[in-house]
């Protein structure tokens, strides 16, 4: 499902235009990227949570010339699936 599909669906099933579905969906995951942006994390009940980790910095090896890189810090994205979720798919 791609976010056209999953437009279409919220417009479906909450009975409304699909301008407003997009709307409603572009503010929802700016709210949540804005959290993650403040080191907040973004709990949906049930369906489960966005957070974000702190990957420190390393040493790896370029796989071509077997030359050692440093690789930056950064931070990445978490999602850990909710009760609901996982029980859906399970």
């Amino acid at each position: 499902m791609n976010k056209n599909d999953l437009i279409n669906e919220i417009a479906t099933s909450a009975k409304i235009t699909k301008k407003e579905a997009e709307a409603t969906l572009n503010a929802m995951l700016e709210k949540i990227s804005n959290a993650l942006k403040n080191d907040e994390s973004a709990t949906l009940v049930g369906f489960g949570s966005f957070s974000v980790s702190k990957r420190a910095a390393r040493e790896g090896v370029n796989p071509l010339t077997k030359e050692k890189i440093k690789i930056p810090a950064k931070n990445v994205v978490k999602f850990k699936a909710g009760k609901k979720l996982n029980s859906a798919i399970n």
